[in-house]
């Protein structure tokens, strides 16, 4: 089990770099990436993630283009954990916190990329996110969160796109820790609840000179199991200003699980309160085809065999009935009540009750 980063002063317990300080199958360590052009023409989602307790890797590339939906997945077994590869993926990792590289190599599928990562802003460490349910700890976890600007070349089906960073932006982060992964766990006591409920609403904001990081989940009770409201200056000589408690309100399609508009509020901002309206532009239901686990056969961490690759292409509008329910993510204009107009990811989810938009259990829609 040795691997070429046995060779550097980075380990944190008595084990090899390859073994994880936590015996918990569930442990999982991954890249996060979006692309968008400020407006509603295509939206791009990417990841990657290790799980070394389930021996896999694997990678997704997704995207909204034209009505369609495209999804290039890959999965192999875990070896060397420096070696970011899954058959037509990679990422390199050019300057630490700041630079990457995302490739997706041609194939007989519809998408295919060769994208420069630079941040925009120091790469920001966010809370902790740790849940506990009768007894197990089902969530904790660790993630960094940066936005930013993409160089480059993406082909989505006969199409090409140079991507230059004035007009391509994005969002990208990195986590790691515990949560569910891999082939679907018996849930014993917790029967239908799930292991994140309520309302999760994430939102990293791009402007010119700062941008602003926003999350929240909340149960159905009200409960607030993580938030987060910060301004992170481009400057990084200036130091991140956090805004205090998040509210927000969203506008949901009637009978569905829809954001269409929001308002997220920060009433105790340093310097004075201050809003943000958001408007949705482009939708990726990340959760169909991508592993985020509404689909049995491919779920994040899943074993699939030595080397598995495949694509597939939805139209739109016959996955978004079901690709609700799961996670969503949107690319969307960010106007804040001072003037400012930025660009980001506006992404939500509700899992099983949220009576407040009146969501009384894990199907309804809002009211």
């Amino acid at each position: 089990m040795l691997s070429s980063m046995d060779d550097y002063p980075l380990h944190q317990i008595a084990e090899v770099i390859r073994h994880a300080g936590t015996s918990d199958r569930n442990f999982y360590d991954r890249y996060y990436f979006n692309m968008h052009a400020c407006d509603d023409s295509l939206f791009l989602v990417a990841g990657m993630g290790q799980y070394p307790n389930l021996a896999t890797q694997d990678a997704f590339v997704c995207v909204t283009r034209g009505g369609k939906h495209h999804v290039v997945r890959a999965s192999r077994v875990l070896g060397d954990r420096m070696d970011t590869r899954v058959g037509p993926f990679r990422i390199e990792v050019i300057e630490g916190l700041r630079r990457l590289r995302l490739v997706v190599e041609p194939s007989e599928h519809t998408l295919a990329c060769d994208l420069t990562w630079e941040g925009a802003i120091p790469a920001y460490l966010e809370p902790r996110q740790r849940i506990r349910k009768y007894g197990r700890v089902v969530f904790d976890t660790m993630r960094f969160a940066q936005t930013g600007c993409w160089k480059g070349t993406l082909r989505v089906g006969d199409e090409t796109f140079t991507v230059t960073p004035e007009r391509w932006w994005g969002t990208r982060d990195r986590s790691w820790g515990v949560r569910p992964v891999g082939e679907q766990e018996h849930p014993g006591i917790r029967g239908n609840e799930g292991q994140l409920t309520g309302m999760w609403n994430y939102s990293p904001m791009q402007f010119r000179d700062f941008s602003l990081l926003y999350m929240l989940n909340e149960t159905t009770r009200g409960e607030r199991m993580i938030e987060e409201a910060v301004r992170v200056w481009s400057d990084p000589a200036r130091d991140p200003e956090h805004l205090g408690r998040p509210e927000y309100e969203h506008r949901l399609r009637a009978g569905t699980r829809m954001i269409e508009s929001s308002v997220l509020r920060f009433p105790h901002a340093p310097g004075g309160a201050f809003a943000v309206n958001a408007s949705p532009l482009l939708t990726a239901y990340i959760a169909i085809g991508t592993g985020y686990g509404m689909e049995p056969d491919w779920r994040h961490g899943m074993y699939q065999g030595d080397l598995v690759v495949q694509g597939l292409v939805r139209e739109v509008d016959e996955i978004a009935a079901y690709g609700q329910y799961g996670v969503v993510d949107h690319v969307a204009r960010f106007e804040t009540s001072t003037g400012e107009i930025g660009y980001g990811l506006h992404e939500h989810g509700f899992w099983g009750p949220f009576e407040k938009y009146g969501m009384n259990d894990a199907y309804s829609g809002a009211s």
